[in-house]
């Protein structure tokens, strides 16, 4: 088992989403970021004042799945939120020992299904 971790840019969301939905696809956890990377940030102006964001604000999207999907989800991770700019995010891979459903107590790839 595998987990993929995606950072994306929030407008891509709803792309990603419609695209796992379409595979069968709807475990997934969603949590708001924000970092900086090679984006830098960018600088905003209110009532006259320019300001710098250093921090931009992103989503980080992890799911847990077969070896065997892992790359079909990436690919379909990758061609819903490419944008060719700089900023469209990153995408993780880690390993997982175990997955236990605290509900059932399955484990394995039947407490991710």
């Amino acid at each position: 088992m595998k987990k993929v971790e995606a950072i994306i840019r929030p407008e891509k969301f709803q792309d990603l989403r419609e695209r796992l939905a379409s595979i069968g696809f709807d475990g997934l956890t969603v949590t708001e970021v924000a970092g900086t990377g090679k984006q830098k940030g960018k600088v905003g102006v209110y009532r006259s004042t320019e300001f710098e964001v250093t921090l931009l604000s992103k989503l980080k999207v992890e799911l847990v799945v077969s070896e065997e999907r892992v790359d079909d989800i990436v690919g379909h991770i990758i061609d819903a939120c490419k944008t060719n700019q700089i900023g469209d995010g990153k995408i993780f891979i880690h390993p997982i020992e175990q997955v236990i459903r605290i509900r059932t107590g399955e484990s394995g790839t039947k407490a991710i299904y």
